[in-house]
Order: structure tokens, then sequence, then C-alpha cells
């Protein structure tokens, strides 16, 4: 990135704190006085792998203040629960209908053997579900997208052809985030698309995130006077692996990070507490020692060589995020620049929990990365660290950073626990929600389109009226909670059920039934209150047999209705991975 883009993505962000404000604004006074007759624009933000306290208004270290000023001037919640994974969350997150039943019950990277050829488990968005963008297509609303899609590659499943009019996409799971390469063996080569077509990525002055806001404010400006409102989807790649970021961003957090991770968890856990994050009595889950893909070890037990190197690999991560904030700032300065700030809900979460995976060091994937990457193995730990998130560089933190990142929850990402399915959430919708309010009401990712419906002036029932042979969203509007019509998103005898390659859950009101199956867990269910206990440390199980017989014949009832296939006895996704990459590749 040239010095004059980098000095203008900096001035843009410190510029969007007063973007929002309005203050002694009469443009911005006199459009909250119309907005109750008008539909107002809807930008979702969806940030990959990002962890629960990843963003200052969560807890983090890490400077996010657009982020803050939209929390601080809008809502958060903080028992909002997505899938564990990419591809499962982005499928309930556009059509509003458990994964299982709209085509992706795993991520097709990590299917098991039984599941291929089965309906739900067509690995791509199926006939039977219609898209957050149809649906707002047909209440008049232009619709764009940039970033990820990783919902089916074949041409009827191409954005495109699923209600986006403009798009810029990558079809896979993830990429580089420099240059247009893999970032890892189970796919020889990525796939972007422009409107459907085959297109390439500049060749100088790319970065990801830059580019995909690039891309999303030259949409809007393009149909700017079509008179009609707008919703724009921004699947940023930040911050998936490879933790990539502009220099500037990684060396702003030098010494940030060399106190190392168990101090620093302890850090966002005491910020939380002060924040009302999280309950004046809740604990850290430090013994990852039931896991056997996994082990966290204690900081201390470190060369300074290697705690150089680790702290180095956080900043990465640190500025990939913090680069982030800043073009979600230069979205909100754009929205000021055309007079449309007050008019645009804005709503940010994540895709699933924290990452812990070190694809790099699984021996049978060691040799793509380094014929690939020539700084993922310093021969010398105290040399390249300068280059680590730069081009030709490959980072990923590991399970101690992203114990941090998901703090105060356990495990990470593919996990049912919290720390894979326990996402930020944050909307900012001045005309109908009340400034500064936190709330720790439970609600999940298919209660998103619902919600937008509300918003865009109608309601599931109403918008899917005339749509035959196609499943309804079944997720609940958010929006009484948000405006202080109703206390709750689901009633009290409301059950959420949830499963992903052999990880389980099922949410009850405060409660919540978890299981992770071998490798990843012991196959036992456990109970815990997720509103007292989001690190779920105190299981309740035995104080509450009653309770959780109830929670298992709902969720025996969830699977079967959902056509949840049961992955085989002795499954490990991480080989599976290879597995499936040999057998696509093969094609």
């Amino acid at each position: 990135m040239k010095i004059s883009n980098k000095l203008k993505l900096l001035v843009i962000s410190l510029s969007a704190i007063a973007a929002l404000s309005g203050c002694g604004n009469n443009q911005a006074t006199q459009q909250t006085e119309n907005l109750q007759s008008t539909q107002p624009n809807i930008i979702l933000i969806l940030a990959d792998d990002l962890g629960y306290s990843d963003i200052s208004p969560y807890g983090s270290e890490i400077d996010t203040p657009n982020l803050e000023h939209l929390a601080n001037n809008g809502l958060m919640m903080t028992n909002f629960h997505v899938g564990a994974a990419c591809s499962p969350t982005r499928t309930m997150l556009m059509t509003g209908v458990d994964n299982h039943l709209a085509g992706l019950g795993n991520m097709l990277e990590i299917q098991a053997d039984n599941q291929f050829g089965k309906k739900g488990y067509e690995g791509q968005l199926n006939k039977e579900v219609v898209t957050v963008a149809s649906a707002l297509k047909g209440q008049g609303y232009n619709s764009y997208m940039v970033g990820k899609w990783h919902l089916g590659k074949n041409q009827e499943n191409k954005p495109s052809n699923r209600g986006f009019e403009r798009s810029f996409v990558l079809l896979e799971s993830g990429a580089d985030n420099w240059v247009d390469q893999s970032y890892g063996p189970m796919y020889q080569k990525v796939h972007y698309l422009e409107d459907g077509k085959p297109t390439t990525l500049p060749k100088e002055d790319y970065f990801s995130t830059d580019f995909y806001t690039d891309k999303m404010i030259s949409y809007i400006e393009s149909n700017r006077n079509s008179g009609k409102p707008f919703f724009s989807y921004v699947a940023y790649q930040a911050v998936h692996s490879p933790h990539q970021a502009p220099l500037e961003y990684v060396e702003k957090y030098n010494g940030t990070y060399d106190k190392g991770w168990d101090q620093q968890r302890d850090i966002r856990l005491a910020k939380q507490k002060k924040l009302g994050i999280i309950d004046k009595s809740a604990e850290l889950k430090d013994d990852f020692s039931d896991s056997t893909l996994y082990k966290t070890s204690k900081w201390q037990s470190y060369s300074e060589e290697e705690q150089a190197f680790h702290a180095r690999r956080m900043q990465v991560y640190a500025g990939m995020v913090d680069n982030m904030d800043v073009n979600i700032g230069r979205l909100m300065a754009y929205l000021k620049s055309i007079g449309e700030a007050d008019n645009t809900v804005i709503i940010f979460m994540s895709d699933n929990g924290a990452d812990a995976t070190e694809l790099q060091n699984i021996p049978p994937y060691e040799p793509w990365y380094r014929g690939n990457y020539s700084y993922t193995y310093p021969s010398d730990l105290s040399e390249g660290l300068t280059e680590l998130g730069q081009k030709d560089s490959f980072s990923a933190y590991g399970p101690g950073w992203a114990s941090v990142s998901n703090t105060p929850t356990s495990y990470w990402k593919t996990y049912s626990s919290e720390g894979g399915v326990r996402s930020p959430f944050i909307i900012h919708y001045p005309a109908k929600i009340k400034a500064g309010q936190l709330t720790n009401k439970f609600a999940y990712v298919s209660d998103i389109l619902p919600t937008l419906l509300e918003i865009s002036g109608t309601n599931v029932d109403e918008a899917y009226a005339d749509k035959t042979n196609i499943i309804k969203p079944t997720g609940k509007s958010m929006m009484p909670l948000f405006s202080g019509e109703s206390q709750v998103v689901h009633q009290p005898e409301s059950m959420v059920g949830y499963e992903l390659a052999g990880s389980s859950a099922l949410f009850n009101e405060n409660l919540k039934l978890v299981r992770n199956l071998p490798p990843k867990g012991d196959g036992q269910w456990r109970l815990y209150d997720i509103v007292k206990d989001p690190g779920e440390v105190n299981n309740l199980a035995e104080q509450m047999p009653e309770k959780v017989n109830m929670m298992v014949k709902a969720y025996e009832e969830y699977a079967k209705n959902n056509n949840v296939i049961p992955v085989p006895e002795g499954y490990d996704p991480r080989m599976q991975l290879m597995k499936n990459a040999q057998r696509a590749n093969a094609h």
C-alpha cells in the first residue's frame, strides 16, 4: 500500500468518530426526524475467526475506536451465538434456516465420508432456501456484497444468482491477503468473481480488507441516485489465517504482548468485568488437558527467542484487527459524506470464535507451507520477525493467543463450547435503538434475517407468502428486544439446537447443554449457566439431572427434525480435511 493511501485510511478513520454523532449538524437532525417513514440502509459486517474479546468494547487492548463508537451509540449483545465454523454460520446468516436443512450440514472441507451425497449435506446452499439479499430485494433494496462467500461454487450459487446485484467475492474459505494464492493445501487455487464472472486481483497496492472496502464504497456510490435503500454485506477475510497486516499496523503493537498470553488473558478478563460484559463471578478455564488436539503451555516455559516470536505473531493479529476497524471507519465516513449516516443500520459480528489451529505445523501439511511461504519456519526465531504478516509470510498464532482472543470463554473454533460459538454483536440504529444498551439475553445467528426483514418494514410471513417449496426462516426478530417491547428474543420454553462435525449444543434461556466428541472432547454431555459462567467451568449436570434429561431429549428431537447425520466413530476433522482436499483436487 502506498504511503498516501495509508495516511488517507488513518485520516478518514479518525474522522469517523464524528461521522455518526450528528452533533450540531442540522442535516443529520433533519434526517433523524424523517427516519420513521424511510426504509433504512443496512450494512452487515462479518469478521472471520474473530474472538469474542478481540475488539475494545468487549475488553480488548487492540485499538478499535470505530467499533467502540458504534457500540457506545448502539446496542451490544453479550450472549449472541453463531456456528463454530465458517460456512455453517454463513448459511444460517444468509437464509435464517438451520444449516443442516439449507445444504451445509457440515463444512465441506471437513465433511465426513458418510455425509457425502446426503440431503442437507450438498456442500452448498440448496434450492430450498432464499437468501436475505433476495428477500430484501423483494422489499425494494439494492443489494451488494464483497468478501468471502464460502457457500458454494456452482453456477446457481454464485452471489450474483443469490440476490446480490453487485459483488466481488472469494469463493473459498480463505486466501492470502496480499496476493492471489491459497492459504493451504486444500485448494490448488482460489477463485474470485465480480458480478458472477471470473476476475483477478490488482497486482500492486492490494490488501484484502482495504480492497473490499473500496469495492463496497464504489458499489454504493454507483447506484446512489436510484432512490432505493441498500443492503451491503461486507464479509472481510480478516482475521482468518494467514494473519497479515500492513507493517505500520503491526509495529503499532510493539511491546504490547511481551508479557504473554497468561497475563493478557487476565487483563482482558478484568476489563470485561469492569465494563459489565460478563458476570463479576466469571472464571477462566485454564486446564485444556481434556483436548488431545491442542496444548497451551505457560508463557514462562518458552525461551526469550520463542517469546519474541510468539509476541510478534499476536502483534500481526492485532494489526489485522486494527486495520479492519480503520476500514469500518472508512465506511462510516463515506455514509456521513453522502448524508446517509443516520439512515443506515450497521451490524457487526464474527462467524465463529478464534482459531487455535496451526495447519502449517500438522505433519501432512508442512511441505505445502514450506513450498509456498518463506517466513513460516524461520530457521532462527530471532530472524525474520519483521517479515511476519507481510507478503510471502504465513502467520497463525496458535492456542495460547486464541485463548486470549476468546476471553472469558473456553476452547476455540470448531468446538461447540463457548469459545467456538459465542460472538460479539453490535447494532447501531439511531432511529429505533437507544444508544448505550447492553443485553445478556440469548440470541442466535438465524435470528438476523427475520430482524433485517422487520427493519425493512415486513416480516417473515409476509416476505415468504408467495414462495413455494421454500423453507421459511426459523429464527426470531430481535427488534422487540432492541426497542424495549420485549425482555427476550426467545421465550423460556424455546430450545435452540446446534451441531457441527459431531460437536453439539442446545440452548434454553441461560442454560446450555454441550458435548464435544473425540478427539476434541470426551463425548459427555455437560450443562452450564453461560450467563454466570461463560468459561464453562462449573458443570451443573449432576445438580440438575432432570434438566439434563429433558434437554438431551430436546436435542435428539432437534437432530431428527433437522436431518443431522452423526459423524462415524474415529472421525478426526484434521485428517478429514486432508482427505477431502485430495478428493477435491483429484477432480
